[in-house]
């Protein structure tokens, strides 16, 4: 049995350990939070809650140590820290500082003697990889991705940062027209504005200035300037009802041309549809913590991405089953 611990346990640490359940191979050690232990509770029965401050004392009784927490303060500090102590797994998803963290990261791992894969999930991580497959397969043509329809929790915490909103939920909605284009292989220029729609649903405080606000989410650089975005004011009981749930997913598409004079059209298209976007990410996450363990016992160290590890290792079944029954 491959021995996991999680590092951090909100929406993406009980997805890992929804998966972990579901997993012939693995078992929980522990779960390792900031708050008060005792004020945690998992569903799974026994002592399996630890303060992050003990983290190091299990040093020897982990095998991988997935790593939950943002990519914004979180994972930069913690990845780096922990992988010279532990096999780590993390989603860090900030695309921009990849590059850096991936050198912070193989420099820890390396001194410790672990491997550190990051950047693990499904956008950076699978749709990652069916990208630099689509270019390899169509080199004379381009990429089109889109996500949604779909909660995105940054986007919806900037707007509860606004004043006057008490909670809120984005949705990012690709737009079918630009769909449709790529999909017919006519290789369209797309503005950021024509791939996307925004929809916000916010619950004001009473009083609010209800046209301030949809001015300042509109206006939001970075977030909603850019594109194309609606507001819509409703109630929390509605919010609760209605926008409790985090869906998600999305397209990767590769338009290309092959032949002599570039004469034929293909389209290549890898989707997703998920009604949970945290439990999906949870479950590749644990895929690859099987690959980290096995290629560490192989001897590997070093920082890793989704490019470096052959689908055999993430599998639970044989090699010999795998030229059997899907190849």
């Amino acid at each position: 049995m491959i021995k996991v611990g999680i590092c951090g346990y909100g929406n993406l640490g009980k997805g890992v350990l929804a998966a972990i359940k579901n997993s012939n191979d693995m078992e929980l050690v522990k779960v390792f939070t900031r708050r008060d232990p005792k004020t945690v509770k998992i569903d799974i029965e026994g002592d399996y809650v630890a303060s992050i401050d003990d983290i190091l004392s299990y040093k020897d009784k982990i095998d991988v140590m997935i790593l939950c927490g943002g990519s914004r303060t979180d994972l930069p500090v913690q990845t780096p820290y922990l992988a010279k102590h532990f096999n780590v797994v993390d989603s860090f998803d900030t695309h921009a500082n990849i590059p850096s963290h991936y050198c912070n990261v193989n420099t820890a791992a390396k001194e410790g003697g672990y491997i550190g894969l990051i950047s693990t999930g499904w956008d950076p991580g699978m749709f990652s990889l069916n990208r630099a497959i689509m270019e390899s397969i169509l080199p004379c043509g381009n990429d089109y991705t889109f996500w949604g329809k779909g909660v995105s929790q940054g986007h919806s915490d900037a707007i509860r940062r606004i004043d006057g909103v008490l909670d809120a939920r984005q949705y990012t909605i690709p737009k079918e027209e630009a769909i449709n284009l790529v999909r017919e292989g006519e290789n369209p220029k797309l503005t950021t504005r024509e791939k996307h729609l925004r929809e916000c649903y916010v619950v004001a405080k009473e009083g609010a200035d209800l046209a301030r606000i949809e001015s300042e989410i509109k206006n939001m650089t970075n977030y909603f300037s850019d594109y194309d975005t609606i507001v819509h004011f409703i109630s929390k009981e509605e919010l609760k009802e209605n926008h409790s749930k985090l869906p998600h997913g999305g397209f990767v598409i590769r338009s290309g041309k092959t032949g002599f004079n570039l004469e034929n059209k293909h389209v290549i298209e890898y989707s997703l549809k998920l009604d949970s976007n945290p439990e999906f990410t949870a479950s590749v996450l644990v895929a690859y913590a099987r690959a980290v363990y096995r290629l560490h016992k192989e001897g590997n160290t070093g920082c890793m991405t989704v490019f470096d590890i052959a689908p055999k290792y993430l599998s639970t079944v044989s090699y010999e089953e795998l030229l059997k029954h899907t190849l």
